[in-house]
């Protein structure tokens, strides 16, 4: 019985410890700091499009690209046709794109055809002062360069523009996906970017001084973005995030097609934060640096899913004997359970999301057990994942 209440006190320990982290979270994430004005410079920027068969979104993502309210001299827009099978390279050309045609060697993701672009961009030998990162379904607002540019001129080196789902309507899975975006941008972007730590990298809508780049490439693992944050802060480089420059983004529009892509992201992430965790913890301490000790933490800590569900675990084992301490443990576990659901509550009340997000989020039950179920589907399985592109439907 000892050795059982020693256990129990150890994972409430943990669990409120993680609760609390999250709660620091949404208290920082209040304030909606952006930057203020800036000397208005002109940057040249290099936008980056990779796309496989891309055929049907990639011109009026161009379109829009070329739209924005910045100077069209100081924009030049790349597109990598990665193994195209359509007429991705001919409709980027049409909508006044430079394309370049990726046809040889192996075809290794979204990762492999950036760095790829990245050397016919650098090897043009045109000085660029920043590099845009955009998906090819990407539309974004008119004053995107221009938000991204008051911040570069106040001395940020990577920033996350917001990503917003631009499909919600068209099913049960991407309004869901739409409301959990809203959460994790005002949580783990708004929050983090307000202390001083670094905002995450979403892959898509992100702008990184063109030195960055250079230094330190990017990467090839099957979540080059996550992986990448995590570089970036072992070199000593935060994220910065501004929510005013916005990128729409479509999400899979059933279960079936999200599956491959959540596949992807638990195995992508999984396997970098077992390669740099304990290297930014050390970091951290060592330079005494929040935003590495909170990479660190946070790529330790398990996600909000496995911690609702360990939480619940825990509470209903409570009743499993009866003892003061029980008792405790209980009230313990109802606190804690009840902040697991008002956590997405007041991400979206913060976020002023409409009604229907209110009740589309109640369905969230469902997708943490089917996230539980690829989790232990990845954990068995012995079958290699690999890189699938997300359908783009419009």
């Amino acid at each position: 019985m000892l050795g059982l209440m020693i256990l129990f006190t150890c994972i409430w320990f943990f669990l409120f410890l993680c609760a609390t982290y999250r709660w620091t979270l949404i208290i920082a994430s209040i304030p909606e700091i952006t930057s203020t004005k800036s000397k208005n410079n002109k940057l040249h920027y290099a936008i980056a499009l990779p796309a496989h068969n891309e055929e049907k979104v990639i011109g009026s993502t161009i379109r829009s690209l070329l739209e924005m309210d910045y100077p069209s001299e100081y924009v030049d827009i790349f597109v990598v046709a990665d193994f195209c099978s359509d007429q991705t390279a001919q409709e980027a050309r049409n909508a006044g794109a430079i394309c370049f045609e990726r046809n040889e060697g192996e075809r290794d993701g979204k990762g492999g055809a950036l760095i790829w672009l990245f050397e016919q961009i650098f090897f043009a030998n045109q000085q660029y002062d920043a590099i845009a990162i955009f998906d090819a379904d990407t539309q974004v607002n008119p004053q995107f360069l221009t938000y991204i540019t008051q911040r570069f001129d106040q001395g940020a080196k990577v920033i996350q523009g917001r990503h917003i789902i631009s499909n919600p309507e068209e099913g049960w899975y991407p309004a869901l996906a739409w409301a959990l975006m809203t959460i994790d941008n005002r949580y783990n972007n708004q929050g983090r970017h307000n202390m001083k730590l670094s905002a995450k990298h979403m892959g898509d809508s992100i702008c990184f001084r063109s030195h960055i780049l250079r230094r330190l490439g990017w990467g090839e693992s099957l979540t080059d973005d996550y992986e990448f944050r995590l570089r970036l802060l072992l070199e000593g480089v935060r994220i910065e995030y501004e929510p005013r420059a916005i990128g729409f983004g479509q999400a899979p529009l059933t279960w079936k097609e999200a599956q491959t892509q959540r596949l992807r992201w638990l195995k992508g992430v999984t396997d970098a934060r077992q390669r740099y965790s304990i290297q930014l913890l050390l970091s951290g301490i060592k330079n005494r640096n929040l935003a590495q000790l909170d990479g660190a933490f946070s790529s330790l800590v398990p996600s909000y899913t496995t911690l609702t569900l360990l939480s619940l675990l825990a509470f209903l084992l409570s009743f499993t004997w009866d003892s003061p301490l029980a008792q405790a443990y209980r009230i313990i576990g109802a606190v804690v359970l009840f902040f697991w659901f008002l956590y997405p509550i007041i991400g979206l009340a913060l976020e002023r999301a409409p009604r229907w997000a209110y009740l589309i989020i109640l369905t969230g039950p469902a997708f943490m057990l089917w996230r539980s179920f690829l989790r232990l589907r990845i954990f068995f399985s012995s079958k290699a994942i690999t890189w699938v592109r997300t359908n783009h439907h419009k």
